[in-house]
C-alpha cells in the first residue's frame, strides 16, 4: 500500500523513476522494485525517498494511515 502512495507522489512531483534513483544514489531498479511491491523499504530508505521528493515523511505516513483505515 505505501508503495502506491510513494508512486503517486513521485508522479505528482513529475519525477521519473530514473531521476529519483539518481537523487537517491541508487539504480532505477531500486525505485521500480519498491513501487511494484517487490521490495520493501526500511525506515531510513523511506525517509530518504520522502526527502528526495521534498515531502515530509510525516505527511506521507498520515496518507498511509488514512489508506489503511479505508482498507486500501
Amino acid at each position: 500500500m505505501y508503495h502506491e502512495i510513494l508512486k503517486k507522489l513521485r508522479a505528482q512531483k513529475e519525477v521519473t523513476q530514473l531521476q529519483l534513483a539518481e537523487l537517491l544514489g541508487r539504480p532505477q531498479s531500486f525505485v521500480s522494485k519498491y513501487e511494484s511491491g517487490e521490495r520493501r523499504l526500511d525506515v531510513l530508505e523511506f525517509i530518504q525517498v520522502c526527502n528526495a521528493l521534498d515531502e515530509p515523511p510525516s505527511v506521507v505516513i498520515q496518507q498511509i494511515e488514512k489508506g489503511s483505515k479505508r482498507g486500501i
